[in-house]
Formats: structure tokens, sequence, C-alpha cells
């Protein structure tokens, strides 16, 4: 009898999501495409480029507070190279690439359809550096170094149609060794 009672019970609160969602509109799971402005930035100078990805999340809304769990897969385009790095005929190139995000997000509904909401967590990239050197090729190598990080942001999220949102979103990453990172993003999503 008493797994019958837990199993009712736990049903009963994995729908309940499900029924609320009429009167709020922000909970349930989302997937969402990503894309905007990347600016890299360390001890060398800034990079930019365009940001692109997918996220996945799912939010809890209790009367006009919003909480939720989120998580990326991002890759971008800001690329650099300098010349002369050690010698006159050398050339060294930093690509920006995949960059991880898992975190956290809390929001408040400031009308029926339209979420502001603030974000952090944990963000892990990589970079990778080809050096190559004309005169003397042996010295040719290439590395991809993976940088740990803290991102904070905010961003409003804009109920369309059915389950169909849009957002924008600024985010900053603050990586080790100097790395840090600026992003204005859009996107579009679906909620389930």
């Amino acid at each position: 009898m008493k797994k019958i009672i837990i199993a009712a019970l736990a049903a009963s609160a994995f729908a309940a999501p499900a029924l609320a969602q009429p009167d709020a509109p922000f909970t349930g799971a989302r997937v969402e495409g990503l894309v905007g402005y990347d600016n890299v930035k360390g001890d060398g100078g800034h990079r930019n480029g365009v940001a692109y990805g997918a996220g996945v999340g799912y939010d809890f809304q209790m009367g006009g507070a919003v909480l939720g769990v989120e998580g990326e897969a991002m890759d971008s385009t800001a690329k650099g190279c300098d010349t002369g790095f050690v010698t006159a005929t050398d050339r060294i190139c930093a690509n920006a690439k995949r960059d991880l995000y898992v975190g956290g997000r809390v929001g408040v509904a400031v009308a029926p359809r339209t979420l502001l909401y603030a974000k952090a967590g944990y963000a892990n990239t990589r970079f990778k550096v080809n050096y190559t050197d004309t005169a003397t090729p042996a010295n040719n190598t290439s590395a991809s170094r993976n940088y740990d990080g803290l991102r904070v942001g905010g961003g409003v999220e804009q109920k369309l149609s059915g389950n169909v949102y849009a957002k924008a979103e600024y985010r900053y990453t603050n990586y080790e060794k100097g790395l840090s990172r600026h992003q204005v993003l859009g996107g579009v999503g679906i909620r389930f």
C-alpha cells in the first residue's frame, strides 16, 4: 500500500507543473538556439567574433518568481593572429573554441508574457594556439587548453505564441589566467 501511495504522490508532483502551464507560462523544460557577439580578452589584447550554440533548461514559476537550471554548449569564430612573436618569420594564432556552461537563473515575470532574469554558474572554455615559424619548421606546434570560469549575466525572455519564446541576454565570464569574455546574444526557443 505504501508503494502505491508514494507512486501516486510522485505522479501528481510531476503532473502538477504540466497542469499549471497556462497559469505559469515560464514553467517547464526548454530548448533554445543562441547566436550573437563574442568579445574575448586576454593578456595579448582582445578578439571579436560570433558565438553560436544551443541551450537547455528547466524553470519553475511560483507566482511572479521564476527559478531555473540551465546548460549550454557554444562555439565561437573569435580568432586572432600575430606575427613576429619570437622571431621575424613566425606567426602565432589563438582560436576560441567550444564553451560549456552550467548554472542557474532567477527571474521575475514583469508581465504575463515577459520575464526578466539574472543568471550565474560555472563555465569552461577551450582555446587552441598554433605557432608556426617558416624559417624553423621544427618549432611549429599546436596546443589546446581548457580554462575554468564564473559566468554572470542577465536578460529578458518574451513568450511569443504557443510554446515559442525569444530572448536577449548579456553575460560576462571571468576565466582563470586573466581571460574574460563579454557576450550579447539573442535566442529562440521552445518550452515543453
